[in-house]
């Protein structure tokens, strides 16, 4: 090897050195492998099984796209003519089955939350918040009947041809006989009637708001409480041929703060005239979920959003939001499914499987009967799918946020996408290989891309998606903090893809050990605790902490104080600090100390694992010392990874020399005597002084000066009416470190 070669490797060893210290020697994987995993992602035409599988979802079209934030209601005549209701201009549209769309009519109230077909095919649709009911034929609306009440939330018809309607803010059911004649069937006692539907007999079933109860009304101003829910609203009710009701029910993450002077009964909601009307696209904000609710000022004119319920409510993270109940005949209750991140609205069965709809991101579940098994059908990545809607030709979703109509496609769609959620690797990190497992999982089928960025949430400093990938291959995107991939799959043939799970290995970067303080404490070596530092023996405990922000403990002035350590037989100093390491590597602690006049740090003790150690006191001579700790993670790491880091203690003072107490010789004022003694010290201030006389109690005597602060003072004792004969005096002052000088004068 020639030199310029030689020197060309050791460059280049270097370089490959430098590369690699901040990264440790551990590498990390994370795998996406089961449902918890895979549905925090976003999902584009793909599936997700119960058991963490992705395949490809069922095709989603686009029926309808309306002018409209969100789409209410909808409902489909014979024929396959779709009407539906929208806000927040009120329209109602028509499409035809060859998808069609006209405007139909517009509203003079702002939503239109619910839609209704008589028997001859005649549409009734409610508005709202001034609740009236209208009949539409022949491309002419008149009004039908006005119940009075702010919100029609439901409109359905019986089998006795009658329109039942369910209102709000007076929680009643109307059952309306003709054009203006009406009447109020049954009065729940709930601020709003949010649902109605009809059991196989005949019943009229109510789901009401706040206390979420199921009613089913027999007969006029009679009716039997079938189920009270946990949560607050009552959000659609769908019957079973076997007479099993179903029950959606939302609004958990909501609850009501009591307030006073406000009813907790119904109708405690505002209603008075308001000069304008609020709602708004995302219906989550809402108690209610998509309930168009009373706003608290109702006199200034805002901007559209969802008028809100006049008593507070408080959000509660980590409750159940929603759930999913079967009724059954014999009116026990169970509970199919529930949620705490997501608001169910909407459900229907079919064909023994419930399918609802949610918030998340306008997702579609399918949960098969009696199994329970649940699946992620499709994702419209809409706000919410607000309501389902079966028909010969697939299931109709309508959402909000873009007010649309979906429908979904009997087969699998031939493409699809899957993006993770991003992952935070704690640090820089190295990437390694991604990889996955699955069916049909080949090139052809599935193409893996990959991005990484250093902020949270991906944005334009992300780096683009990388080339697809082939399964085992290294990952070619810059190494940063956070990490996402995107599979996209595609149906060849017969066989469509599977993937079970994905893996991303890397290699993070490694982070210095933390040092959060470091403390020096005298001892006896036999206590096992250290005595009150309020105690007068010289073998008082002191402790200085210094932290990792360098300060000590506060102090009545400014600047880093001394601590003083003191003398007594068999002391000990026991030096204590903590540390921890961010990546949870095994740490190692090499402790020094250096006098304050000294230049080199010396060694005290090496490799150690414990975060204590004892020295003996009197191994240190009179002085102002330092104590420096270094915390490693090279157990865990190569050497040109491993990383450290150190933390200095204040000064600590050690001090085992008592002061020197000289007095002068006592002068006799008549009945007075008068005693002026110096005291010094060598390593420390003076901090305290007193006397006693004949060994009476101490007496404390401040200096000359009227400040004990200096290693040097000054005193004067002067005794009143001292009594003939001999008497004798002593004299004590303590140092900074609690040693004590004593002086005696004997006074004949």
């Amino acid at each position: 090897m020639t030199r310029v070669q030689r020197w060309r490797w050791i460059g280049a060893s270097a370089a490959l050195v430098a590369a690699s210290v901040a990264l440790a020697s551990s590498p990390t994987t994370w795998e996406l492998n089961s449902w918890r995993d895979f549905i925090a992602g976003r999902f584009h035409g793909v599936s997700l099984s119960r058991d963490g599988r992705l395949t490809l979802a069922p095709t989603l079209e686009t029926v309808f796209s309306s002018d409209q934030p969100v789409v209410w209601s909808v409902v489909q005549a014979a024929d396959g003519t779709l009407y539906a209701g929208t806000g927040h201009r009120g329209r109602v549209y028509r499409i035809t089955p060859d998808r069609r769309a006209e405007l139909l009519w517009t509203a003079d109230q702002p939503e239109v939350f619910a839609l209704a077909l008589d028997s001859r095919g005649v549409l009734y649709a409610g508005t709202s918040p001034d609740g009236k009911i209208y009949r539409l034929e022949n491309g002419k609306a008149t009004e039908y009947f006005s119940p009075g009440s702010r919100y029609i939330w439901a409109l359905v018809f019986g089998p006795d041809g009658r329109l039942y309607a369910g209102t709000g803010d007076d929680g009643k059911v109307w059952r309306i006989e003709a054009p203006g004649r009406g009447e109020v069937y049954y009065e729940t006692g709930q601020t709003h009637v949010t649902c109605l539907a009809f059991d196989r007999e005949g019943r009229l079933l109510a789901g009401t708001e706040p206390n979420g109860i199921v009613y089913r009304i027999t007969a006029k101003d009679k009716a039997f409480a079938l189920y009270d829910a946990s949560l607050p609203e009552i959000r659609r009710l769908a019957v079973a041929p076997d007479g099993s009701i179903f029950v959606a029910a939302m609004g958990g993450s909501l609850l009501k703060r009591p307030q006073t002077g406000v009813p907790a009964t119904p109708g405690s909601v505002s209603t008075q005239p308001q000069a304008s009307v609020t709602t708004t696209v995302t219906v989550s904000e809402t108690q209610a979920g998509v309930e168009v609710k009373p706003p608290a000022d109702q006199t200034k004119p805002v901007a559209p959003a969802i008028p809100a319920i006049s008593s507070p409510v408080i959000d509660v993270s980590g409750v159940e939001k929603s759930a999913i109940y079967r009724i059954a005949p014999d009116h026990t209750v169970e509970t199919l499914w529930s949620s705490k991140e997501e608001n169910v609205y909407d459900l229907l069965l079919a064909e023994g499987e419930v399918v609802f709809g949610t918030d998340g991101q306008g997702r579609i579940y399918r949960l098969s009967l009696p199994d329970r098994k649940l699946t992620l059908v499709v994702q419209t990545n809409e706000g919410e799918t607000l309501r389902l809607a079966g028909t010969p030709a697939g299931l109709l979703a309508a959402t909000g946020d873009a007010g649309r109509i979906y429908r979904l496609a009997q087969g699998p769609a031939s493409t699809g996408s899957y993006e993770s959620p991003v992952h935070d690797a704690g640090s820089v990190a190295r990437w390694g290989r991604i990889s996955w497992r699955g069916e049909n999982c080949d090139q052809l089928r599935v193409r893996v891309r990959t991005r990484t960025g250093n902020s949270a949430r991906p944005d334009r400093t992300w780096s683009d998606w990388s080339e697809p990938l082939n399964n085992g291959d290294p990952i070619p995107s810059p190494n940063a903090r956070y990490i996402q991939w995107k599979a996209e799959l595609t149906a060849v043939g017969d066989r469509a893809p599977v993937i079970d799970s994905v893996t991303v290995s890397y290699l993070p970067q490694n982070n210095p050990p933390v040092l959060k303080s470091l403390s020096v404490t005298s001892q006896m070596a036999t206590a096992p605790q250290p005595k009150p530092a309020a105690t007068q023996s010289s073998a008082a405990t002191y402790t200085i902490t210094v932290t990792d922000t360098g300060e000590s403990a506060p102090a009545s002035s400014t600047g880093t104080p001394t601590q003083p350590i003191g003398r007594a037989a068999g002391q000990q100093l026991q030096i204590t600090w903590q540390a921890e390491d961010p990546d949870g590597d095994r740490l190692t602690y090499s402790l020094y100390f250096r006098g304050e006049d000294e230049r080199e740090w010396k060694l005290l003790k090496s490799n150690l694992s414990e975060n204590t150690y004892s020295l003996e006191s009197e191994a240190l001579a009179d002085g102002r010392y330092f104590f420096r700790v270094v915390a490693s993670d090279a157990a865990s790491n190569p050497p040109a990874a491993a990383r450290q880091a150190e933390l200095v203690s204040a000064p600590v003072l050690i001090d085992h020399t008592p002061p020197v107490v000289r007095p002068g010789a006592p002068r006799r004022l008549g009945a007075h005597v008068e005693i002026e003694f110096e005291a010094s010290d060598a390593a420390s201030p003076l901090r305290r002084a007193e006397y006693s006389v004949d060994a009476g109690p101490w007496v404390p005597l401040e200096p000359l000066d009227g400040v004990l602060d200096s290693p040097e003072e000054r005193f004067r004792l002067l005794l009143q009416d001292v009594p003939p004969g001999e008497h004798l005096v002593v004299l004590r002052v303590f140092d900074a470190s609690n040693n004590a000088g004593l002086a005696r004068v004997l006074l004949r």
